[in-house]
């Protein structure tokens, strides 16, 4: 099962963390796992590569583990930008999660709530 948790605090998603194997298919074969790359890939490229923005980016192959958080004081263009691009992968994956309900599951994890 892979899991995907967008981090949510101050009103703002400030990352996400995707960790484990779904389990779909094999190794090469995996088209929930390939997919949850693919959009986890594009939304880094786009924050560091693109914006050059310089999130936060953990990645441990072993665990089959990736991590991005957003750095801080962004200015309102940019917090907007990557408010859009992470609303979308989020809502992207939670679809994808309706349809492989046994091998991916979407969660947030909103700091927001305890306030």
């Amino acid at each position: 099962m892979t899991t995907v948790t967008f981090h949510r605090a101050d009103r703002r998603i400030d990352g996400f963390t995707a960790k484990g194997h779904s389990g779909y298919a094999e190794a090469g074969s995996d088209i929930v796992c390939a997919a949850v790359s693919a959009a986890a890939g594009l939304v880094e490229c786009t924050i560091n590569e693109v914006l050059g923005l310089e999130a936060a980016v953990k990645a441990r192959p072993k665990s089959a583990a990736l991590s991005l958080r957003l750095p801080s004081g962004l200015s309102q263009t940019n917090e907007h930008t990557c408010q859009n691009l992470l609303t979308g992968m989020m809502v992207y994956l939670q679809s994808m999660a309706e349809e492989y309900p046994e091998n991916l599951i979407v969660l947030l994890d909103d700091d927001d709530e305890d306030a």
